[in-house]
């Protein structure tokens, strides 16, 4: 792991969020909600090992408000894979995300991992950090749709189906008494948003969602802990892509020149120029051209990767 750091730091009355440095590929965040006798763990990590520290953490704030509840925000494995540690908790999550986490077992990514081959380099170069082998998922006990209230330990936290967008089943986690909102993968801070699933104006419309909520604190699925200037800087990348995407589309390009001519555009902007993981233009780019032409046939993931990495190589090259 190198040098990230990695805390856990309280952000407003009895919420705390587990930061895990600049949160690039795989290093997510996680977040608890401590009750009277009952804590609510939002997401685990990417892999076991990272799961375990995190919980260990953990351990002084839950000894008399034990972990309840864990609420997976959506599929992702850095926001999943370590659900096995959580020990009698129940497990809530939407049920397209629950559909989802079935499909990109951890088992996959240890293959890739461990492939000896250009695939492996790649996958690698992304994921190389994490341990994905022996990891058994541990799917979802509860599902919902739409909306959820929970009580936690006399504390009422609201979850918001605001998927598809980042992918297909999208979780928001809102502690009113608190003034907070745990927000998963919809929001990147400091990274660039990747839109696995689309459309982009449902990602557009959850940004509005919370813009329009009474909270102080917003915990990012990656990225340090923000506010609603974090949540409108990244409804101005999602708004922007989609406007920029689509008139390169209506123009005929193929998607990923539209990305790459894309990419050099953001490049030259000093709004979204900073972000970290800028090759995620090419699967932002699918997912609108998806949207406007839904017979537009996206790469497999493999050579999504393989994209990203290219326009990565140009744009720091």
């Amino acid at each position: 792991m190198g040098n990230r750091e990695i805390r856990l730091v309280e952000v407003a009355d009895g919420c705390l969020a587990y930061l895990q440095g600049d949160g690039g590929w795989g290093w997510s965040n996680a977040g608890l909600i401590v009750g009277d006798g009952a804590s609510l763990l939002v997401d685990t990590l990417f892999d076991l090992r990272l799961t375990r520290s995190m919980l260990d953490a953990m351990a002084d704030h839950v000894r008399s408000s034990p972990i309840g509840t864990v609420v997976n925000t959506h599929a992702n494995g850095d926001h999943c894979y370590g659900n096995s540690l959580v020990d009698g908790a129940t497990i809530v999550a939407t049920t397209a995300t629950a559909r989802e986490m079935e499909e990109v077992p951890p088992a996959l990514l240890a293959a890739l991992n461990n492939d000896p081959g250009a695939a492996g380099d790649l996958f690698r170069s992304f994921f190389g950090e994490f341990e994905f082998d022996g990891i058994e998922v541990r799917l979802p006990d509860r599902t919902f749709d739409g909306r959820l209230e929970l009580d936690v330990g006399g504390r009422a936290v609201e979850l918001i189906e605001v998927g598809p967008a980042h992918t297909a089943g999208d979780t928001i986690v809102v502690v009113p008494d608190a003034g907070t909102v745990y927000t998963g993968d919809i929001l990147f801070i400091g990274g660039t948003p990747i839109v696995w699933a689309g459309p982009l104006s449902n990602w557009i419309a959850a940004c509005d969602l919370m813009l329009g909520m009474d909270v102080d604190t917003v915990v990012p699925g990656h990225g340090p802990v923000t506010d609603e200037a974090g949540v409108t800087g990244v409804r101005d990348y999602l708004a922007f892509v989609e406007r920029e995407a689509g008139e390169r589309h209506a123009a005929g390009l193929d998607a990923f020149d539209a990305a790459r001519d894309l990419a050099a555009a953001i490049g030259a902007t000093e709004e979204f120029s900073s972000l970290g993981e800028f090759g995620r233009i090419a699967v932002n780019v699918e997912a609108v051209y998806r949207e406007l032409d839904p017979s537009h046939s996206t790469p497999d993931v493999v050579e999504q990767f393989r994209r990203m990495a290219a326009i990565e190589a140009a744009h720091t090259g």
